[in-house]
């Protein structure tokens, strides 16, 4: 019974540990990468889409990303919401592909996205401690309810705070490197 509550709290921390890795994906750091526009919507036939379901990229150089929309009726769609989008980059149109060229990070640019990543690495880590504290709960029930004992009980937890601490870990690691990236000149 207690391993089925570590499980869950387990599987809901590598979500969100995934959850992590897609926000810093899509932090922009100067060089051109599909995942600046993850989470980039289109309007299409009246309904927003991702654009990764409208457009294959390709990186041409460090700073060039192409994007090739699967259907040309799309183009200016498109267009339009990556002028919009938080990237900062203006795409030009040649009639069939997008073509996108990342502008140099200034160094204050550089320093608010930093700021942004350990803003983005906190929230995540508080979603870890929530899911820490609920399956804490309910190992807390399970033990007052007599359906496990107290050594059980604490065994369990110290299992669960072992878990916190190495998806913690894991998210003060990605967040460095991501720092490390962006400071990267």
């Amino acid at each position: 019974m207690t391993q089925e509550t570590l499980q869950a709290a387990a599987e809901q921390m590598a979500r969100t540990i995934e959850a992590t890795r897609e926000d810093f994906a899509s932090v922009r750091t100067g060089r051109a990468h599909p995942g600046l526009y993850s989470k980039v919507m289109v309007e299409y036939y009246g309904s927003f889409t991702p654009l990764q379901q409208l457009a294959s990229f390709t990186t041409t150089d460090a700073r060039t990303l192409l994007i090739s929309p699967f259907d040309t009726t799309a183009l200016r769609n498109i267009e339009k919401a990556l002028s919009d989008s938080e990237v900062g980059a203006n795409p030009s149109n040649d009639g069939k592909v997008i073509r996108v060229v990342i502008p140099e990070l200034t160094e204050e640019r550089r320093k608010e996205y930093v700021k942004l990543i350990k803003n983005k690495a906190e929230d995540h880590k508080v979603s870890l401690r929530s899911t820490r504290r609920k399956a804490k709960e309910t190992l807390d029930k399970m033990v007052k309810d007599g359906d496990i004992g107290e050594d059980e009980g604490s065994r369990a937890e110290k299992e669960l705070d072992a878990t916190t601490r190495r998806y913690t870990d894991e998210i003060d690691e990605m967040s460095k490197r991501k720092e490390a990236e962006l400071l990267e000149v």
